[in-house]
């Protein structure tokens, strides 16, 4: 693979959750000639009322990838299992090799407080493989050659579903991203996944996935707004992981400009 460019890396627990949480984002990054690379930790064989594992594993990978070339992504399926995502170490070692082989500058992930535990779980294999990829003695060879990534990349969580926690409460972003420039695609990315449309009718109570996803980004745009005090359509948002020897600058805000708009320290919930 060539190296030369600055690579991106989105992990989503199922097939669609990138689209959701981060395709505008991934398509301003792409503009600015980043390598973009997608990642599902599982096959979404359990998102169905009516359609057997294997059948919908095949159907919503392929879903998956025709989202991806949408974006002209790369995208990696890892192939876990719905419902069996889970912080332990074969998962921590299969995750790290992932982040060894694309060696991304930036990773953007869910949460790591969400409504589901598969999207819990990714946030954290996510977290520790971006702080394991470096480290030589920890073995991935089941899985790639190469024996370590070459540091420690930028980490980005999304806001959880309806920008609340497991209790109810709202998750404050420490900044959102002006996508309305490429909210077609992002849109178009999503809508790939026509699969999940009654799926998420009757798990998840939206009647149209891609019109609530575009009132959610809508939002999102007008809390960005009446921050910039520009008026900006559709917007997502972020929060940055910067712990111990994560980097904690604002690449992100030097990359994309005007379309970065930082929330305010001390907002009131």
């Amino acid at each position: 693979m060539n190296h030369a460019s600055r690579r991106v890396l989105a992990v989503g627990a199922h097939p669609d959750d990138v689209e959701f949480m981060c395709a505008g984002l991934l398509a301003l990054l792409k503009t600015a000639n980043f390598e973009v690379h997608v990642a599902t930790m599982s096959s979404g064989d359990c998102g169905s009322m009516d359609t057997e594992p294997e059948a919908l594993r095949r159907i919503r990978q392929g879903e998956a990838e025709a989202a991806c070339r949408v974006l002209g992504a790369i995208y990696h399926p890892l192939d876990f299992r719905d419902f069996c995502i889970f912080n332990d170490d074969g998962g921590s070692r299969r995750v790290t090799a992932l982040m060894r082989e694309i060696d991304p500058d930036v990773v953007i992930t869910h949460s790591p407080q969400d409504y589901i535990t598969d999207h819990e779980a990714t946030s954290t294999l996510v977290r520790n493989a971006c702080f394991s990829g470096p480290a030589p003695n920890y073995d991935t060879s089941r899985w790639t050659k190469i024996s370590r990534a070459s540091s420690i990349p930028y980490l980005y969580y999304a806001q959880p579903m309806e920008g609340i926690d497991i209790f109810g409460q709202a998750i404050a972003p420490h900044f959102y991203i002006d996508i309305s420039e490429v909210f077609s695609l992002k849109s178009e990315m999503l809508g790939c996944h026509k699969s999940q449309r009654e799926w998420l009718r009757v798990q998840h109570g939206m009647d149209e996935y891609v019109e609530s996803m575009q009132h959610w980004s809508r939002t999102l745009g007008e809390r960005a707004s009446a921050i910039s005090g520009n008026k900006i359509e559709f917007a997502e948002a972020y929060r940055q992981h910067r712990g111990h020897s994560y980097p904690r600058g604002s690449l992100l805000a030097e990359v994309l400009g005007k379309a970065f708009i930082s929330e305010p320290a001390g907002r009131p919930e």
